[in-house]
C-alpha cells in the first residue's frame, strides 16, 4: 500500500520532469493464486481502470 500511495505522489513530479508516470509488478504463478484479483484490487484501491484482454488466441490477426 505504502509504494501505491508513493506512485500516486509521484504523478505531478513526473509530469514536470517530463518522464512517463509508470509503475510495473511482475506477478508470477500458477492459475488460481490470486494475481488477478491482486490487480483488481490495487486498481479498486487507486480508483484505475482495469482491462482484461485474452491474448492466447491470434484467430483472424494477420501479421
Amino acid at each position: 500500500m505504502d509504494d501505491l500511495e508513493r506512485f500516486l505522489k509521484r504523478k505531478d513530479f513526473s509530469k514536470g520532469e517530463g518522464e512517463a508516470w509508470k509503475c510495473g509488478y511482475l506477478l508470477f504463478g500458477p492459475p488460481g493464486t490470486g494475481k488477478s484479483s491482486l490487480i483488481a484490487t490495487m486498481a479498486n484501491y487507486l480508483n484505475f481502470d482495469v482491462y482484461d484482454l485474452e491474448l492466447s488466441s491470434a484467430e483472424g490477426v494477420v501479421f
